[in-house]
């Protein structure tokens, strides 16, 4: 579409909207976009605001959450500074974060109309239920949450709305927000498999905003790595004594020190979705095959990475965890701590890990 008009009223040419789902690679992406922030705008793309906090705080003003405030006194209000931000820009605008996923059919339909006289894209990052449930289940813990998965199965949120399955149901999310976008315009980017190019997921990104992926350096490394199905039920019940912490205070300490750097030391036994659960999810999966290809969504990887039967081990159930391994992981957990309150007195040196 030719931009002229709409350019010299200063507003977008092109605005993608990058919703998620959580768990799909989102934190991969949105790690290549604003560590190349300044190379992005040289190539036309604004990612409005001053940082990834921000396009959370504006997914959750989208979404009217109540207690925004709380997170940051300048949150709330978010959604409308990036959109006014947007709107003095000339060329194309990227927002970002997996929690716009969770917007109703009407908060949806609104932000879509935030951008009058712009061409919205939709963009979404998808992988098999199965897989984006376990991660997601385990995500909530690193972030506090104490629900067990058969819990969040039985439709109890694991730790927020962010974490459920309205969040995590491919096809209910795309039937929310797909209302006023043309098909061509909503992109669908299934996650790489085992076996393919460790950059393919951002290869895609950067296809749809029109950019060239070499210009960009990739993460060598995996980001938000998981943890093993020992470690994520000893963090699961260690939440539950721990005290009410702010957003802040979750990630710093939670999520930050005791999930990504203590527990992600010990051995890891990748865990694995129980199998009542799977006739379900893989219905899920159909579901949302089947609308992709019926409205003629424009995809990016394989779609039938969605249905295919899953390869491999299946990964251990979480009510397979033993007494003795979570005492084992909670004394190494303990262990490491104390090593640590010890080296900040400067008496010894940090630990270096567990053997």
């Amino acid at each position: 579409m030719s931009p002229g008009p709409r350019e010299r009223r200063g507003g977008p040419r092109r605005v993608f909207l990058h919703i998620g789902l959580p768990k799909t690679g989102t934190t991969y992406l949105q790690q290549v976009v604003w560590g190349n922030r300044d190379r992005l705008l040289a190539d036309g793309v604004l990612l409005p605001g001053f940082g990834h906090r921000e396009h959370l705080w504006a997914a959750l003003d989208l979404q009217e959450r109540p207690r925004l405030a709380k997170r940051h006194p300048d949150a709330p209000g978010t959604w409308r500074r990036l959109v006014d931000e947007a709107a003095a820009h000339p060329g194309d605008v990227l927002i970002t974060h997996e929690f716009l996923c969770g917007a109703s059919a009407e908060q949806a339909a609104r932000a879509v109309a935030d951008f009058p006289g712009a061409e919205v894209h939709l963009v979404v990052t998808a992988r098999d239920a199965a897989s984006v449930v376990s991660a997601g289940w385990q995500e909530s813990v690193k972030n506090g949450g104490t629900v067990g998965l058969d819990a969040v199965m039985a439709g109890r949120a694991a730790g927020g709305p962010e974490f459920s399955m309205r969040t995590w149901d491919l096809a209910g999310v795309l039937e929310r927000w797909t209302a006023e976008l043309p098909s061509e315009r909503v992109h669908v980017l299934v996650m790489p498999g085992a076996g393919q190019p460790r950059d393919l997921h951002w290869r895609h990104f950067a296809d749809v905003l029109g950019i060239d992926p070499d210009d960009y350096p990739a993460p060598a490394e995996a980001v938000n790595p998981a943890l093993g199905i020992v470690q994520i039920e000893t963090l699961r019940l260690v939440n539950e004594h721990l005290p009410r912490y702010s957003a802040h205070e979750r990630g710093v300490w939670i999520r930050g020190y005791l999930a990504e750097d203590l527990l992600a030391r010990q051995p890891r036994e990748r865990g694995g979705m129980p199998a009542h659960h799977r006739a379900r999810f893989a219905e899920l999966d159909r579901a949302a095959a089947a609308l992709i290809a019926e409205r003629g969504f424009h995809v990016l990887g394989e779609l039938s990475a969605l249905t295919a039967e899953p390869t491999g081990p299946p990964g251990r159930e979480p009510d397979t965890v033993t007494a003795e391994e979570l005492l084992e992981s909670a004394s190494r957990l303990v262990a490491d701590i104390v090593a640590d309150v010890r080296a900040s007195t400067g008496d010894v040196p940090p630990r270096r890990g567990n053997p």
